[in-house]
This record gives C-alpha cells, structure tokens and sequence, in this order.
C-alpha cells in the first residue's frame, strides 16, 4: 500500500466513526490486535508517545486480552502532531471523565470493536469508496513501507512493528529494499555533480602573506 493509495482511503472515510483507528493504524504499523486492546492509560498525550503492552484477539470463548506477539512487542510508540491530534479529538467525541480510563476505540457501550470487526469494516469501507482491493493488513506493511523509502533504518522499523528479529524485518520488505537502494546511490551521486557543477571559490591569500607584501610595497 503506497503513499497515494493510504491519503486516498483515509480521505474517503473522513466520516468514519473507526477513522481515528484505522488512520493510527496507517502511521504506526500496529496489528489490529494491538489497536483493539489499546487503552487511553496507554497514550501520553503530553509526552506524545504510545505504549504497546497488550493485543485483543477473538477466541471461542470471546474476546480475550493477551501479551503482544513477543517480548519485542512490548513497546513504546512516538506519536506524530497529526495523529496526536486526531486522537485528542476522538477522546473528546467519547465524552470520557478526565481521568477516566477505557477502549481507546470501543463502540457506544465502551465495549471494544473485535479484531474481526475492524477486518470486516476495513473491507466494506474499501467496497463502499470504489477502491482498489486492499486488506486491513496492508495499512501496517504501508506504515513500514513509507518509513523505508523516507530514510528509517531496518532496527528503526523492526522496533517500530514489534518484530522479534530483524531478520524477519529485512525478509518482508526485501522487495523495497533494492529501490530503496538505487535512490541512495542515485542520492550520493547526485550530491557529487552538483558539487562538481558548482565553481570553485577562488582561494583566500594567506593573511600573514599578506601583511608581508603591504611592508615591501612601503619599503620600495
């Protein structure tokens, strides 16, 4: 899921009562696990940051609270300007007690949406906007997508998703990295000609050779 495709869905469902989940979701690579367990004692609003502690997952016995996927998933998330005020605006719509903790994105009742229901609602949402075919997964490989191709390091996104290893990091986005590559290389290279266009200054004369040539003229 490229950059144009991402602006393209989340402007189509500006409306949406998920937006703020599913525009989360888009810029932080969080699992819908991740998302549907995650509580407002969970965001720092001053500190514009983001704590993964614990996943939802549907279950046969219903919804059920679990650790993240592995310790790596444990972890603490910054939040960017845009989304910080996207989800102060959407705890403000929840009308909640300050101090009041609860599902960051729960249905009236402050019941949280099940994962499947996210999937599901993803897909009707992409349906109902004529979009191309696109899973609610792929919104977490655009997030990891984009932080390659704007300069982000493997260890960067590898903590940023949660992966165990990098190894696993590097074997999921292994497509990006050759294009990511060519652009580096062309970047370095570019940085070489355009110095090699750009004149020489001339050089300054030495002062002290200087104030040598200004005592011979007065000596003539």
């Amino acid at each position: 899921m490229d950059r144009r495709q991402t602006a393209r869905f989340l402007a189509a469902i500006g409306g949406e009562p998920l937006y703020p989940c599913y525009q989360l979701m888009a810029v932080s690579g969080l699992r819908r696990g991740e998302a549907a367990g995650l509580r407002w004692r969970d965001i720092d609003f001053a500190a514009t940051a983001l704590t993964v502690s614990r996943q939802l997952q549907d279950t046969s016995r219903g919804l059920v609270l679990l650790p993240p996927k592995s310790i790596a998933g444990n972890r603490v998330l910054a939040l960017d300007p845009w989304t910080r005020q996207v989800l102060a605006a959407h705890r403000g719509r929840q009308q909640l007690p300050a101090g009041r903790d609860g599902y960051v994105f729960a249905r009236p009742g402050g019941r949280p949406y099940p994962p499947a229901y996210l999937t599901r609602r993803f897909a009707m949402l992409v349906r109902r906007e004529g979009l191309p075919p696109i899973r609610l997964h792929d919104l977490r490989h655009g997030a990891a997508t984009l932080a390659l191709a704007d300069g982000a390091d493997l260890k960067a996104i590898q903590a940023m998703l949660g992966h165990a290893s990098i190894i696993l990091t590097a074997d999921t986005y292994t497509s990006v990295l050759p294009d990511l590559a060519r652009a580096t290389a062309a970047a370095v290279a570019a940085q070489i000609l355009n110095a090699a266009r750009t004149p020489p200054a001339p050089p300054r004369p030495h002062p002290g050779l200087t104030r040598r040539r200004h005592h011979q003229r007065r000596g003539a």
